[in-house]
């Protein structure tokens, strides 16, 4: 079983946003084939609480727009790790020093990477690229 396509269009939307609010190293893992609560992780890091808490604002925003709405948040006053659960999806924005911490690729390192369709410079392509050195 693979993520879905609608899965993977919310995790892309939530990227294009993340990106937008200049989020570093952003990306998507398909869990569906390790998890039944989930279809995708997305993943994404800010180097300031200030900046992890745009990025969730960015998020919520866009994907406002497509009428989804988290079904639950969690972190949001520290600042640190804001995790958002959209069902299919659930969006980890993390202070730089926490994911470097927790290690989530890594946890999930056996999980297929999503095509998140960002651009050829942005950070996705560098995390891929630096995971598998």
């Amino acid at each position: 079983m693979t993520a879905t396509e609608s899965s993977i269009a919310t995790a892309r939307a939530a990227a294009r946003a993340a990106a937008d609010k200049i989020a570093q190293d952003i990306v998507g893992l398909d869990v569906s084939e390790r998890l039944a609560l989930a279809d995708v992780f997305l993943i994404a890091s800010a180097p300031s609480e200030r900046q992890v808490n745009a990025i969730v604002d960015g998020i919520e925003e866009e994907l406002g727009k497509k009428d989804l709405r988290p079904v639950r948040r969690e972190g949001r006053s520290g600042g640190r790790w804001v995790l958002l659960d959209y069902s299919d999806v659930v969006i980890h924005v993390q202070h730089e020093e926490d994911r470097v911490f927790y290690a989530l690729e890594r946890l999930w390192k056996d999980c297929p990477v999503v095509d998140l369709q960002l651009g050829e410079n942005d950070s996705a392509k560098a995390a891929v690229s630096s995971e598998s050195e």
